[in-house]
């Protein structure tokens, strides 16, 4: 399958923001796309916020924008989300000093995120994370919204899918996604990227420690979910992330490194036409030899038309975009 690839910067060394991270891209309509990533002194650091930019055909990016700040406390990957029967957009982001003491909150914008609500937290008084983690939700056959979540305490990682059924008024927390943590590698799994392939049966990709993707399903609509298993898509302990197209195939962008803590170089997209039970490598999206200090990680994937949309961290320094063309 021959794929075309067209790159650009959403940002690159804006001054008011030493580092970037977490990007997160949604679809507007006529070609139009809104981003959304953290950025500041540093991950973690009290001045982390975030921060908005948007495309226009035949204007590129806009100059970012900050939308989300509270002082000394940091903000990490936003999650941009707009149900498909809706002109709302949700803006869902987790805010704390320490991961496993994060907690989520949303912003609503019903102007194309010109302007936002005031946040709230999703689940008051949770602690630890609740709602979509990186990847966005999506909506199941029924009208449940499915965000795909985790849990990254000090020596153990978990994930999940947190189910609301009133469209986001309230949540209710699947089970755990199954690993013995006796026998696992590393601390576990974290931060799915989920699909739909028929009515209730929901499956996830997931980030893990063990060098490998790994792979769960639902029958239950995403309630319950069996044990997870390695696939075979290498993971270096960095996000992925995937959508499906219109004839059912997916799309995943990761990066192809079988060592965890390895480089997250080069970030490619690989196509399943097969459910996800095997993957072909269809581009090269970016990448550097050697792999010494480059990053290109954090992949946020949408379709777009015909093309699908990657945005993606460029060596913590920028926000990259890249526009691909899939062959038949």
């Amino acid at each position: 399958m021959a794929a075309q690839v067209n790159t650009e910067f959403v940002v690159v060394d804006d001054p008011r923001f030493h580092t970037c991270h977490a990007s997160t891209v949604l679809r507007l309509g006529d070609r139009r796309l809104l981003a959304a990533w953290f950025g500041g002194s540093r991950e973690g650091a009290g001045d982390t916020a975030i921060w908005i930019a948007r495309r226009a055909p035949g204007r590129g990016w806009s100059r970012p924008v900050k939308i989300a700040d509270q002082k000394d406390l940091p903000h990490w990957n936003p999650v941009l989300f707009r149900p498909p029967d809706s002109e709302e957009i949700l803006l869902f982001y987790k805010v704390g000093r320490r991961i496993p003491m994060w907690f989520t909150r949303v912003m609503r914008s019903n102007d194309d995120g010109y302007t936002w609500s005031d946040p709230r937290e999703l689940v008051p008084g949770d602690i630890g994370g609740r709602g979509p983690v990186k990847n966005k939700p999506i909506v199941l056959s029924d009208g449940t919204w499915a965000a795909p979540a985790s849990i990254e305490r000090e020596h153990t990682w978990d994930a999940f899918v947190d189910l609301s059924y009133d469209r986001g008024r309230t949540w209710r927390r699947g089970r755990l996604v199954p690993i013995d943590h006796t026998s696992f590698p590393g601390k576990g799994v974290i931060q799915p990227a989920l699909w739909e392939s028929e009515p209730g049966v929901v499956h996830m990709l997931l980030r893990s420690s063990c060098g490998w993707a790994c792979r769960s399903d639902s029958t239950d609509g995403g309630r319950t979910w069996s044990p997870a298993v390695k696939t075979s898509l290498p993971n270096n302990n960095s996000g992925i992330d995937l959508t499906q197209l219109p004839d059912g195939r997916l799309v995943c962008a990761y990066n192809p490194v079988a060592t965890p803590g390895g480089p997250r170089s080069p970030l490619v997209l690989a196509v399943s036409n097969d459910n996800g039970h095997s993957w072909e490598d269809v581009a090269v999206i970016e990448k550097e030899d050697p792999p010494v200090d480059a990053e290109f990680s954090y992949p946020s994937v949408i379709l777009d038309g015909k093309d699908v949309v990657i945005t993606y961290t460029w060596r913590r320094r920028g926000i990259a975009c890249a526009r691909v063309e899939l062959g038949s």
